[in-house]
């Protein structure tokens, strides 16, 4: 009795054992059927390079080529405006007039001045030549003719004084009109008819050359070392001009000077680029940016623009590292090609490795499955509305 009693105990203990573990084999099972749900499966593919012309952006600032601040010379009141502002003027044009009349009697009295010393200068030049013949005859004293050298002398050189003066008169005579210095465009008048102007007064305009205009941009010294890698130092490249508007100016300007130094306080380099401007629509102090291009193409990483997702930091892609476990990669990019691909500066190098689909569920250092295609989810039917019914009878 005692024997069969304890027979029913070793089956009961090994029907429960065995239920035991078929339950754990079960929870197992669903947890590793789990896992493999939860694994994210991506499709993967390489980074390629593609040659491509270089481009970097930069805010700019239009500069006129030559602007010159047009100033009296001489003192007097403004008596005359020969422009009006915003006229386009022509090197040597007469812009203003300063009354002429005490500098026209300087420079009478100083003419008068030099043909008196010239007149004294001539007659005591015929004296010594008579002198000269007298002396060596002995019919004058040798004192005489000194004299007449003496006198002859100090004309001469008050001859030489008075024409100084009268040119330094004329001068001043033809400072009375005020002439452009170079082609352009006048701006405001700053000093109007009837004011007494004198040289420390200030501009009376200003004159701004407009055709062709200067661009001027700073680029990061790593951008510019990027260039000189590519063209060299002295290479004159294209670069176009975008207004505040976003606009894009219909001409393109060529960059055709770069500064000997880099700013210690900004790390950028000084570029200027010239540009035509046949229409005026580039004007001095105007702000906008610019885009300058490598005169050769780069060898540069593509990446499909599917790849790419975006946060408040940018765009990044997902790069498998050496245990194939997806890390976050922010990128900069140049562009985006015809077909659909973002052109790479920097974040990704060719040969690595980047996720192309199922990104949404990866999460950063956690594995993932990589598989060739992934299917679509199967949708779900849309409810039949009352007209889905109609044209399905």
């Amino acid at each position: 009795m005692r024997k069969n009693i304890f027979i029913i105990v070793g089956i009961v203990i090994a029907l429960i054992l065995g239920r035991m573990l078929l339950s754990n084999m079960d929870k197992m099972r669903s947890a590793k059927a789990r896992a493999g749900m939860m694994t994210p499966s991506v499709t993967v593919s390489e980074v390629n390079t593609r040659n491509v012309v270089r481009q970097f952006g930069a805010n700019a600032r239009v500069m006129a080529k030559y602007r010159v601040d047009v100033l009296a010379r001489i003192s007097g009141y403004l008596t005359k405006s020969y422009f009006k502002e915003g006229d386009y003027v022509k090197a040597g044009q007469v812009l203003f007039e300063i009354e002429p009349e005490q500098y026209q009697f300087a420079a009478t009295k100083a003419k008068a001045d030099m043909d008196n010393a010239r007149s004294m200068s001539n007659y005591y030049q015929k004296q010594l030549a008579r002198y000269e013949e007298l002396v060596k005859q002995d019919y004058v004293a040798r004192s005489d003719y000194d004299n007449a050298l003496a006198q002859y002398d100090a004309y001469s050189a008050q001859m030489d004084s008075a024409e100084s003066a009268y040119r330094d008169a004329q001068r001043n005579l033809g400072y009375t009109k005020v002439k452009s210095p170079v082609d352009g465009r006048v701006g405001i008048i700053a000093v109007t008819v009837g004011n007494f102007v004198n040289s420390t007064i200030g501009a009376l305009t200003t004159i701004n050359s407009s055709n062709p205009m200067y661009v001027v941009f700073n680029i990061n010294s790593k951008d510019y070392a990027e260039l000189v890698r590519i063209d060299g130092a002295k290479a004159e490249r294209d670069v176009e001009f975008f207004f505040s508007t976003g606009q894009k100016y219909e001409h393109k300007g060529v960059q055709d000077f770069y500064d000997n130094k880099v700013d210690e306080s900004t790390g950028t380099i000084t570029l200027r680029a010239t540009f035509p401007n046949p229409d005026d629509r580039l004007l001095q102090g105007d702000f906008g940016r610019v885009i300058i291009y490598s005169k050769s193409k780069d060898d540069l990483p593509i990446v499909p623009q599917s790849a790419t997702l975006e946060n408040q930091e940018g765009l990044y892609v997902y790069v498998l590292d050496e245990q194939n476990l997806p890390k976050m990669v922010y990128i900069k990019t140049m562009g985006q090609t015809e077909d659909n691909m973002w052109i790479v500066s920097e974040g990704v190098n060719k040969g690595d490795k980047i996720l192309t689909s199922g990104m949404q569920k990866v999460i950063p250092g956690k594995p993932v499955r990589i598989v060739d295609s992934i299917p679509q989810e199967t949708q779900q039917p849309k409810k039949q509305g009352f007209f889905d019914k109609i044209r399905k009878k």
